[in-house]
């Protein structure tokens, strides 16, 4: 799929691209790429995407800038990345993509975009805000995600257990570690140093580094948060835990007597003279249940019960 770069993308064809000088966009599969590389035309020392691709980052050529693209899934974080390569040179960019999600965001680009002042660095600036373009309102999802959870540890309203809060944690730090890598790739865009963007330009790779380190900030914010109602889940615990040993600390105290008691006469000596007096039986049991009513009223006053 090729485009040119004018008011919206134009849909147009290989030998369009070859015989314009107006910006263009590419987006070919790794087997096209090997193909037709000598079409482009450009200075590339490096092979984009030639092996794994694990992250986000661009590698400045003699007369190129080429690079790779790991994109986390927003839909499910957890998930395998999107990956895939990319080509640029003053001339326009290439991506080398076997997946399905360049000609997504690209399809996006032109049916939502329309620019007043059409230009080759306009276009990579709308290219990486389409890649975060939902995360604000991801973080937003975690925030209210944690509020609840919160809310619920403290208020007691569920048995909470701490597998999600790791996995927003997770997520979170995944994010995290795009919005770097991101912040680096802007930064050499940014420098120009093949001088293949105009300087006047050069403010949207500035206003995209902006919008990455305010995402950062924020993805840094939540994983502190998580830490906080991580830490509060903990303290509840100790505090149920504190509770039931109260309670069992309780308990034995009550019974503590009653056992000494049950003791002292179930050993049947023969000249007990309690064995032999008709009150001796309910008079015990009186003085049990005046213990034990006793030691109620005073754990009631200290406030234990």
């Amino acid at each position: 799929m090729y485009y040119l770069i004018k008011n919206t993308l134009v849909p147009c064809t290989k030998y369009d691209v070859q015989n314009t000088d107006e910006p263009y966009v590419a987006i070919v599969t790794r087997k096209e790429w090997q193909e037709d590389q000598d079409t482009f035309d450009m200075g590339i020392e490096t092979e984009p995407g030639s092996k794994e691709i694990l992250v986000t980052q661009a590698e400045i050529n003699y007369d190129s800038i080429t690079g790779t693209f790991s994109i986390p899934n927003r839909d499910n974080l957890s998930d395998e990345d999107y990956k895939f390569a990319f080509a640029l040179d003053e001339k326009g960019i290439v991506f080398i993509d076997n997946t399905e999600i360049t000609k997504r965001i690209i399809r996006d680009i032109q049916i939502t975009k329309k620019w007043k002042v059409p230009s080759y660095e306009r276009f990579i600036y709308d290219f990486l805000i389409e890649i975060i373009k939902r995360d604000l309102t991801i973080m937003e999802n975690y925030e209210r995600e944690l509020d609840n959870i919160n809310y619920s540890i403290i208020y007691e309203e569920s048995d909470l257990s701490s597998r999600r809060l790791n996995q927003i944690r997770a997520d979170i730090r995944d994010l995290s570690n795009h919005y770097d890598q991101l912040i680096d790739f802007g930064e050499i865009l940014e420098e120009n140093e093949n001088n293949f963007f105009k300087e006047e330009n050069l403010r949207y790779f500035r206003s995209f580094i902006n919008r990455i380190d305010r995402l950062y900030d924020r993805a840094s914010s939540i994983k502190d948060y998580t830490i906080q109602v991580r830490d509060i889940y903990r303290a509840q615990l100790d505090i149920k835990q504190n509770r039931i040993m109260t309670i069992l600390t309780i308990v034995t105290t009550i019974f503590t007597p009653l056992m000494f008691i049950v003791g002292w006469y179930g050993m049947n000596f023969k000249y007990m003279p309690e064995l032999n007096m008709p009150e001796a039986y309910p008079g015990v049991m009186i003085a049990c249940i005046v213990i034990s009513i006793i030691s109620l009223l005073f754990f009631k006053q200290k406030k234990w019960l």
